[in-house]
């Protein structure tokens, strides 16, 4: 993504949330960047509770494909093509399964899910959306292949924007903090007492993250850090500890899988 590239390198702030909304900061708390891939969890939970886990299970799968987040081949390989929420075909599946009779009202219930679990007012950030959508090709592909299958569940064309603009929703780690303690809560937001997810599915949802949450490097995060987490190139990571509070970390720097080197570290 050609503008990710023009963030300063040595920002770097980190957050925790408590179950209770009391938050605890440090470093470059209010510089708001593009949320990425650590939207993928909360939209999932839309799904869930729009619908049901089983519906995610078999729509798109829950298996971690232990390849790049952007695999084309992943699709080729699994008989599910999408396999899971936390990779993009999953995430662009679940993009389309949200209910809505058009793209303006799908955007706004993905907006607005993201809003109720940040217990706030969220930002497009437009350049990012107008630098992402304009070089998705692969994502696009992704897309396309999804419909051929029979994995995508409206317009391919209207899921890839839907999805670029979930990307490009602009977070500080304050936000993102208070997003993972919604999770660490059993669901309810601790600042506007909003139940977001019931707290039957937030295991499940946990579940997902912590096996997918990383990428291809999911393994190896579990084993040092052992959170269920979600990372993105953004250089954000939102990490839960079930029924305590969320560590959320920020900083562009990132290593070969994607991953933010100084948010781990901090995590």
């Amino acid at each position: 993504i050609p503008i990710l590239t023009t963030v300063p390198s040595d920002l770097y702030g980190v957050a925790i949330a408590t179950r209770d909304g009391t938050l605890y900061t440090a470093g470059d708390m209010d510089y708001r960047f593009s949320i990425q891939s650590v939207s993928k969890p909360f939209t999932a939970a839309l799904i869930m509770q729009q619908q049901s886990p089983e519906l995610l299970r078999e729509k798109i799968g829950v298996e971690p494909t232990g390849l790049p987040f952007n695999s084309k081949m992943a699709l080729e390989i699994y008989d599910d093509r999408s396999v899971n929420p936390m990779v993009n075909a999953g995430a662009i599946s679940a993009v389309s399964l949200v209910q809505a009779d058009s793209e303006a009202a799908r955007w706004e219930m993905v907006n607005a899910n993201l809003e109720a679990f940040a217990g706030g007012k969220l930002p497009l950030l437009e350049e990012v959306y107008t630098s992402e959508y304009k070089t998705a090709w692969g994502n696009r592909g992704i897309a396309n292949l999804l419909y051929n299958y029979g994995r995508l569940y409206c317009d391919p064309e209207e899921a890839l924007r839907v999805y670029t603009r979930q990307c490009s929703v602009g977070i500080d780690v304050k936000d993102l903090a208070i997003m993972g303690a919604t999770l660490a809560n059993e669901g309810v937001n601790p600042i506007s007492g909003q139940e977001v997810l019931a707290a039957r599915h937030v295991p499940e949802l946990l579940a997902i993250m912590a096996t997918a949450g990383f990428y291809d490097e999911s393994g190896e995060w579990m084993y040092s850090a052992g959170l269920p987490a979600k990372t993105g190139v953004g250089g954000g990571i939102v990490a839960v500890v079930p029924g305590r509070f969320a560590i959320v970390a920020f900083s562009p720097r990132l290593n070969e899988a994607g991953n933010s080197v100084r948010s781990m570290r901090a995590i």
